[in-house]
């Protein structure tokens, strides 16, 4: 296990607070498993040990099982998610890789499955777990 570099919100305690509010407005009428299911698929893909760890405790007590948590990193090949919960985890996967952008077919998935505000919700959802994890991967936040 490598060391901590730095106490980010003691550093930066302003940067702190303001990714904590974004967070809880990302958050806004979105599903607690949903959420909790974007947050760690996209920390998966940005190996954030910390919250990988976070967001599977949260997951628990909002109710989600140990199977799909498990197959989250498989969920494509896995039948335990709904085609809701799969256009938001192809739509987490898009913006967190983007490198290819995210194309007309995943936006246009996660489009049927989720109204115009609850798309914007998950698309702050999805770069508001993806500053977490910049954040938490680059000052090696410990368990």
């Amino acid at each position: 296990m490598t060391a901590e570099r730095m106490d980010f919100s003691a550093v930066a305690p302003k940067v702190f607070r303001a990714v904590l509010a974004l967070d809880s407005a990302a958050r806004a009428g979105l599903d607690g498993v949903l959420v909790e299911l974007v947050q760690i698929r996209a920390s998966q893909i940005n190996r954030c040990a910390y919250c990988i760890d976070y967001h599977s405790t949260d997951a628990r007590k909002a109710g989600e099982t140990e199977q799909r948590i498990y197959q989250l990193t498989a969920w494509p090949e896995s039948g335990l998610y709904t085609e809701r919960e799969r256009a938001a985890l192809a739509l987490t996967e898009a913006v967190t890789l983007l490198p290819g952008g995210v194309s007309d077919e995943v936006y246009g998935r996660a489009a049927e499955h989720f109204d115009e505000a609850e798309l914007a919700q998950l698309i702050a959802l999805i770069f508001t777990v993806n500053a977490w994890n910049r954040m938490n991967v680059t000052t090696r936040k410990a368990l």
